[in-house]
C-alpha cells in the first residue's frame, strides 16, 4: 500500500464516513478496509479528530504551525541572549 498523507478534511471525511459504517454494523476492521486506512491509523485519527469538524481541524493545524514558528523564535533568542552573555562575561 503505498503511503500518502490526507489533509484534515480528508480525515474528518473518512471518519464520518467509517462512523456510518460502523453504525450499519461492520466491523472497524471492515470500515478500514473500505476507506483503504489501516486500523491503527483508524485509531489514532479517531483521537486526534474525534469530535471536531472540517473547519476546527483546519484551525488546529494552522495553531500548530504558528506554534513551532514561535517556538523556533525563541529557541533563537535564547541562544543569542546566551552569545551576549558569555561575550559580556569575556569568556570567549
Amino acid at each position: 500500500m503505498k503511503q500518502r498523507r490526507h489533509s484534515p478534511e480528508q480525515v474528518i471525511r473518512k471518519l464520518a464516513e467509517g462512523e456510518k459504517l460502523l453504525a450499519e454494523g461492520k466491523t472497524i476492521e471492515d470500515a478500514s478496509r473500505h476507506l483503504e486506512i489501516s486500523t491503527q491509523t483508524w485509531h489514532r485519527w479517531r483521537n486526534q479528530y474525534g469530535g471536531m469538524k472540517a473547519d476546527d481541524a483546519k484551525r488546529l493545524k494552522e495553531l500548530e504551525k504558528e506554534n513551532a514558528r514561535l517556538k523556533k523564535l525563541l529557541a533563537e533568542a535564547e541562544l543569542d541572549k546566551s552569545m551576549l552573555k558569555e561575550l559580556a562575561e569575556g569568556n570567549f
